[in-house]
């Protein structure tokens, strides 16, 4: 409840798109490879700016 009004950071919002991109990835090599491997490229670059803001 504490935590009900609390900004998210950029890190955490870089984190949940991460995982958004992963989850999108993994459903899309189920059906086209090409654009799974397109959102693996977009969270490989997404991880790129976490690892930077550490």
């Amino acid at each position: 409840m504490f935590g009900l009004f609390k900004k998210k950071t950029v890190k955490e919002k870089l984190e949940e798109q991460h995982e958004r991109l992963l989850k999108e990835a993994f459903q899309l090599s189920k059906v086209n490879r090409t654009a799974s491997d397109a959102k693996m490229a977009e969270a490989e670059e997404i991880r790129k700016q976490i690892d930077a803001l550490d």
